[in-house]
């Protein structure tokens, strides 16, 4: 499992990059989710890895 927290604001960014953020599931700036690790999820992440961070969480 991964925890993707948005360290960036949207505004000024790609309409592409903001479909992906909302995608994710992510709305604020400081906000997280947690998602399993996929080779999907993580395709969305390297597309937007500048304005992410992400971390690995243990099974619960």
């Amino acid at each position: 499992m991964i925890k993707i927290t948005l360290k960036r604001g949207l505004v000024g960014k790609r309409g592409t990059q903001i479909a992906v953020i909302k995608a994710l599931g992510l709305r604020k700036f400081g906000s997280s989710v947690i998602h399993a690790k996929s080779p999907t999820i993580l395709g969305m992440v390297n597309k937007v890895q500048h304005l992410v961070s992400v971390n690995e969480v243990a099974n619960s």
